[in-house]
């Protein structure tokens, strides 16, 4: 099979196209363009930090500018017809189409057997079944709960503070047993049975055998790339090695992957459906978990943008700052901004921007544009911004 060559800078332009970038933004973004933008990126990545806004909101701003939130919610956590994603572990914690839930079902299997999940969850598949099992009564009986309407988690608090039934919970959803009903304010998950918050039509559609969910997931992280490695591939949706690479090698043989050679990523694959931009004009901050953005070896090799999130690093040892959004001009990544919405005094807070070696000379001014679009978007009335190192 031969392999082609491609340049870094079109590797990049192929790269952010796959994501989304590079087209107009619309005026008006609604529900379509949403969900268009999952369907194209397959999933947003969940986090619980709320410095700025939450994780999962941030990705369908960067590509299509100031939407509704609440047509998110709807799309997240609605009711009825309204609801057109779930909750499950994919990337991360992750929201996703309800086409990819056959797909992970191998993984919830995998789960309910004891064989994937956090050490601590993987108890309650075996020896501690039964208290699992009895959680699941309560919440069939009873309706949706979250871990905090149990009294044996009672006097727990913060994330890292887990009960013996946070576990259990944690593996109920893992293994399929529950998902996600809502979302509290605290951002707490509700977790009820599938068959009262999943449509009839999703639950009744055939589950493919395990083979096959890896080469559709592997296709559908291509077609998200564009242009990835093995590993960058497989990462996506945290498949193993050996998941991955009899995938591969049947989608290569379909003429799905072509291989491809690119300065600085030696063997690759291109999606036979991925475009090749000229030029890419897009301008956007990206979130931490950003899937243009969270494979921390991917961006350093495409954009030459070495990338850390520092938000466990103790304050007086970061070097860029607490919540820290990478910038991107065209098709490079010119800049990172430590960014805070203070929603008392309603301003959008740029503690500290360090501008890149190479950055354009309108970076200043078109970072300042964005700011503002994303103030505006997030209900603020104004924007402060720090010095700017490296200008």
């Amino acid at each position: 099979m031969k392999t082609e060559k491609i340049g870094l800078a079109l590797a990049r332009r192929i790269a952010l196209a796959a994501q989304g970038f590079g087209k107009k933004r619309p005026d008006m973004p609604g529900v379509s363009h949403l969900r268009r933008t999952i369907d194209r990126v397959q999933l947003h990545q969940i986090d619980s930090v709320n410095v700025l806004a939450r994780a999962h909101y941030l990705p369908a701003f960067s590509r299509l500018g100031a939407y509704d939130r609440a047509d998110l919610d709807r799309l997240a956590w609605g009711a009825g017809r309204e609801r057109k994603f779930f909750e499950y572990w994919a990337h991360e914690a992750s929201l996703l189409p309800f086409e990819l839930q056959p797909l992970l079902r191998w993984r919830m299997a995998g789960a309910d057997r004891g064989e994937t999940g956090w050490a601590g969850m993987r108890l309650f598949a075996t020896e501690r079944r039964a208290e699992a099992m009895g959680l699941l009564a309560r919440i069939r009986a009873e309706g949706p709960m979250a871990t905090s309407d149990f009294e044996s988690h009672k006097g727990r608090s913060g994330w890292w503070e887990w009960s013996d039934t946070k576990r259990a919970l944690e593996w109920l959803f893992w293994a399929g047993h529950i998902t996600t009903a809502t979302r509290r304010r605290s951002f707490d998950r509700v977790y009820d049975v599938p068959d009262r918050v999943l449509p009839p039509d999703v639950l009744a559609m055939s589950t493919p055998d395990e083979t096959e969910a890896h080469r559709t997931l592997i296709e559908r992280a291509a077609r998200a790339h564009g242009i990835a490695t093995e590993k960058e591939l497989r990462d996506y949706f945290r498949q193993s090695p050996a998941q991955a690479r009899g995938a591969i090698d049947a989608l290569a043989q379909e003429g799905i992957l072509i291989p491809v050679a690119v300065e600085g990523l030696r063997h690759a694959w291109l999606h036979h459906e991925a475009r090749q931009p000229r030029r890419i004009d897009a301008r956007a901050l990206l979130a931490p978990f950003d899937p243009l953005v969270w494979e921390r070896g991917r961006t350093e090799r495409l954009f030459g943008f070495r990338y850390r999130i520092e938000i466990y690093v103790p304050a007086e040892k970061r070097t860029h700052g607490y919540y820290v959004l990478p910038f991107l001009l065209g098709d490079r990544l010119v800049a990172r901004v430590d960014l805070k919405a203070d929603r008392a005094a309603s301003v959008l807070l740029a503690r500290a921007v360090h501008l890149e070696p190479e950055a354009p000379t309108d970076t200043y001014d078109a970072l300042l544009d964005e700011l503002n679009d994303m103030a505006r978007w997030l209900g603020l009335s104004a924007i402060h911004v720090g010095a700017a190192k490296g200008d």
